[in-house]
């Protein structure tokens, strides 16, 4: 699953990953971006020919059909392998893709003999920024001017660098599957699901971090700073099952 991220790289960087220097984004560098929070999202919402644009979408999808919008705090990853089938998510799978734009993100790593779990730092070896594959949808009740857009992280089994640390993983895409991820018009399963696959474990890295990340409050450059064996008497096991 993904259940934390990080989005604080060099605003030059994202203009790089997507090719355009035209892009639109303004954002606060973010080392523990937590569900139902705001995360920054580029939807399949343009025209052809139109420059693309970073929008902030709610963290947790939330169904049109909804009669709640807390139900979105239990939605916040989808699985790949059941897209086409989830009532929640199958509509927004053929017509309502984007991507989630990330530059690492945290897995909580069980411990042998020890209570709380370790918590990892997972991003790619060039420290480069990257996108999340990504649904969105949007809701609107009533007593609302404006519809919400919310979006949910799919994710797939891990790569082999990865499956020590947790049974999922968020899906990565590659830069030269952006264009057919954010097309306009509806896509068939036989042609998304090549896409939602582990990216390569030979590109990434990752390393234990201190437990000050799981307060969610915290969000700062030390949630992503790598410990050493003195920090905690658990990392010795950690960074072993890592490298």
């Amino acid at each position: 699953m993904c259940g934390r991220f990080t989005l604080a790289s060099d605003p030059e960087l994202l203009y790089g990953l997507f090719d355009d220097p035209k892009l639109q984004i303004e954002f606060t560098p973010r080392y523990n971006i937590t569900p139902t929070q705001d995360v920054a999202v580029i939807a399949n919402t343009q025209d052809e020919g139109e420059d693309k644009k970073v929008d902030y979408f709610h963290w947790g999808l939330i169904p049109t059909w909804a009669k709640d919008p807390k139900i979105g705090s239990r939605m916040i990853n989808a699985r790949s392998e059941t897209l086409s089938e989830k009532p929640s998510f199958k509509s927004a799978y053929k017509r309502k893709r984007c991507l989630i734009l990330a530059d690492g993100y945290y897995e909580w790593q069980t411990v042998p003999g020890e209570k709380n779990k370790q918590p990892i730092y997972i991003r790619l070896k060039s420290q480069n920024p990257f996108a999340f594959a990504g649904l969105w949808e949007e809701w609107k009740a009533n007593y609302m001017e404006k519809p919400l857009r919310s979006c949910t992280i799919i994710t797939c089994p891990p790569n082999s660098y990865l499956e020590d640390i947790h049974h999922r993983m968020p899906v990565i895409l590659p830069q030269d599957a952006y264009t057919q991820w954010l097309a306009p018009d509806e896509q068939p399963n036989e042609t998304l699901q090549p896409l939602l696959i582990p990216y390569a474990g030979e590109e990434m890295e990752a390393y234990p971090v201190s437990r000050f990340v799981n307060r969610p409050a915290n969000d700062s450059p030390e949630c992503i700073a790598p410990m050493s064996d003195t920090d905690d008497n658990n990392v010795k096991y950690v960074s072993q099952s890592l490298f």
